[in-house]
């Protein structure tokens, strides 16, 4: 389900600045009302969030454990004070330990 943005509207119809967010089916109208004080709204024109080349949700596909191997680069992660595992490539030791 989308959601969309909301204008809170004046009593002469212009908007007051205050706006909402509010999910709906892409099926159903636009709101007339605010749904929990009945103040009059209209439906606000945004950018849509399209997830792109450079988008957060794009990046974390990117940086996955399975396509940093792929691309040959090699992860650690922190799997404790001062000790490191191997999460993703073949290069380089299995774990790195400060005590090493």
């Amino acid at each position: 389900m989308p959601l969309y943005e909301y204008d809170i509207l004046d009593a002469k119809g212009e908007p007051t600045g205050e706006r909402f967010e509010h999910f709906q089916s892409i099926k159903a109208k636009a709101l007339t009302k605010h749904p929990d004080d009945g103040r009059p709204v209209r439906r606000a024109i945004v950018r849509p969030n399209i997830a792109g080349k450079w988008s957060d949700l794009k990046g974390k596909s990117a940086l996955s454990n399975d396509n940093l191997e792929r691309l040959g680069f090699t992860k650690y992660e922190r799997k404790g004070q001062g000790y490191m595992e191997r999460v993703a490539g073949k290069e380089g030791p299995r774990s790195i330990s400060a005590e090493d």
